[in-house]
């Protein structure tokens, strides 16, 4: 009998060995645009899964009941926070209290308040923000299980090199344009941080929220169109994401000569979209927007 309790008990063991030892709890991440940094940190350290699909709408995509699971099992859970995601914010709060470890990544960013006083999520257009999220990241996939911490701090050190050599190429990029040029008027609110850095000038925004969800009212449209004529802003920056109606809407409404140009504000796309990456996207932005109001004359 004692024989047999032993192969029983031996039996047991290699099966949880097989069940938990092989495996390494997997990370989570809400957003393409963290999920694509997040990525990079990890390395071959922890597989990255990310729920929201290229070209989504980070306010408002929803998840599957599988998508849902996922964030229940996951080793770590990596979310924007700061009241971006919308629609999957409860199922990350449910995941937190079932006890899964999460970062919101915004609040490790040392965030900005829109005007209304919220925090604004968008710390990702400032690659100085994001090298305090990148090490936020770090020292939570770090703790993951299966991950070596030293590789996973080396990776991350290579990313922060990436960001810096972006800053200054952005920094340079944008000295291009004049101070009395430096004007954004976006579909919403989504540009403080990079403005807060480069030295922009906010107008305004189409919808006057830092969410998609919400609408403008007609004496906004009519506010706003009055601030663009007396600023003399050349372009509209619509998010690509958007449906861009309502800025072609105001460009119409301010009587004055004005562009309405596609950014990749809020959502990385496919591959050979232009904006696959973090980086490639900010350099894309940055492009375009020289292009607007530095050579649009």
């Amino acid at each position: 009998m004692s024989r047999l309790v032993a192969a029983v008990l031996a039996a047991v063991l290699v099966l949880a060995g097989c069940a938990g030892g092989g495996d390494r709890a997997g990370v989570v991440v809400t957003t393409n645009i963290l999920g694509d940094v997040t990525r990079a940190i990890a390395g071959d350290q922890a597989e990255v899964t990310v729920l929201m699909r290229p070209g989504a709408d980070p306010h408002s995509f929803a998840l599957s009941a599988q998508e849902a699971a996922l964030l229940a099992d996951a080793g770590l859970v990596v979310h924007n926070g700061l009241g971006l995601e919308e629609g999957v914010a409860r199922n990350v709060a449910a995941a937190a209290e079932a006890g899964v470890p999460t970062l919101a990544a915004g609040e490790a960013a040392d965030p900005i308040p829109y005007a209304e006083g919220a925090p604004d999520p968008h710390f990702w257009t400032d690659p100085g923000r994001m090298r305090l999220v990148v090490r936020a990241i770090a020292d939570e996939v770090a703790r993951v299980p299966g991950a070596d911490a030293a590789i996973v701090r080396a990776n991350a050190e290579g990313y922060l090199r990436e960001l810096d050599a972006l800053d200054a190429w952005m920094t340079e990029r944008f000295a291009t344009i004049p101070a009395e040029r430096r004007k954004l008027v976006t579909n919403h609110h989504v540009f403080g941080y990079l403005a807060q850095r480069y030295g922009f000038e906010v107008v305004g925004a189409v919808v006057p929220s830092g969410t998609t969800l919400a609408s403008p009212s007609p004496s906004d449209l009519a506010g706003l169109a009055g601030a663009i004529r007396a600023a003399g802003v050349p372009a509209i920056f619509a998010d690509s994401s958007q449906p861009d109606r309502l800025a072609r809407v105001l460009a119409d409404q301010a009587g004055v000569h004005v562009r309405v140009v596609p950014l990749h504000s809020e959502s990385l796309t496919a591959p050979g979209g232009g904006a696959a990456t973090y980086l490639e996207m900010m350099r894309s932005n940055t492009d375009a927007i020289v292009t607007a109001l530095a050579e649009n004359r």
